[in-house]
């Protein structure tokens, strides 16, 4: 199909020069994609209102404006229909019901098991929230699994874990996950780019679906590098890219460049079927005035009825 003019297919400076074509199909071996539109293909990453803001543990990302949309706000106002919904130090924190009744309509539903690196909480004993998570499956058919937000550490320490919880506490994850009677829960994890050469195989081979997200506007310029990297050291998982709306990594907006290439390597892949999905960063900055928001917003209608590769 002949891309939209919406899409541009060249990007000026060092971006332009970095986008090679992929030689190859990375098509995800064993797994059908069940929706056949591009939005379907969608989630929104959802997150406590205002909990990316100097106010919150997490904030300092130097946000403009107020946040007052919520998850299920956020699903509505990009026109999506699924969304991983995750834990910070300012919550949910269980019992999930009052959030889950929010968004018990969206189609899927993954929630946290670990939530962010903020919610410290997750990083002490091994603690999860995976009975939790089940526990909502069992309230709500939406419910598709559980994700392991800021999973891995930011360096590689001799004598320490390079994951926040052990192997045998991952692994027990997983198998309370995959046991589930009513339906089989995927276990999904975060993995940054910089954090790609890491020694985190053992981790990597328990988890069902990988997300990665370039956490520095700076470093799209390598997504096609990164990308082919992740794929040969994730054989047989399932695939998403993360996609986010502003450079937290370094504190400021993301050009509209930047945005406009990320979205579009995004969309190249997921026509291709390199990947099965993309996740939008977040309810938590879609009503702050962001020039980067209103493109993604105006993308997402003009790509979401597309047909994707099966």
């Amino acid at each position: 199909m002949k891309r939209i003019n919406f899409i541009k297919n060249a990007i000026t400076g060092s971006i332009a020069l970095s986008c090679p074509a992929m030689p190859f199909n990375l098509l995800t071996i064993g797994h059908n994609f069940e929706r056949l539109r591009l939005k379907d293909n969608f989630w929104l990453w959802g997150q406590n209102v205002g909990s990316h803001h100097v106010g919150s543990p997490e904030g300092g990302y130097k946000l403009p404006g107020v946040n007052h949309m919520d998850s299920k706000a956020g699903c509505d106002f990009f026109g999506i229909d699924k969304c991983l919904r995750v834990t910070m130090s300012t919550g949910p924190f269980p019992p999930f019901d009052a959030e889950a009744e929010k968004i018990k309509d969206l189609k899927e539903v993954v929630w946290s098991a670990i939530g962010a690196g903020g919610a410290k909480i997750y990083s002490n004993g091994n603690h999860s929230d995976v009975d939790e998570v089940i526990r909502m499956a069992e309230i709500y058919p939406n419910v598709t699994g559980a994700i392991m937000d800021d999973f891995f550490y930011g360096s590689e320490e001799p004598g320490r874990s390079i994951g926040r919880h052990s192997i045998e506490s991952i692994q027990n994850i997983r198998e309370k996950l995959h046991d589930f009677k009513k339906r089989p829960l995927n276990l999904w994890v975060v993995w940054y780019t910089y954090q790609l050469d890491f020694n985190v195989a053992e981790y990597l081979g328990l988890c069902d679906v990988i997300t990665l997200w370039t956490w520095k506007g700076s470093d799209l310029p390598a997504i096609d590098t990164n990308f082919r990297k992740m794929v040969d050291k994730t054989p047989g998982k399932r695939r998403l890219a993360g996609c986010y709306m502003w450079n937290y990594g370094e504190r400021k907006p993301l050009t509209m460049d930047q945005m406009k290439y990320q979205l579009d390597r995004y969309y190249h892949w997921l026509k291709k079927g390199d990947i099965e999905g993309i996740i939008f960063c977040s309810n938590c900055i879609a009503d702050i005035g962001l020039e980067t928001v209103e493109y993604t917003r105006k993308w997402i209608n003009q790509v979401g009825n597309e047909k994707v590769k099966r």
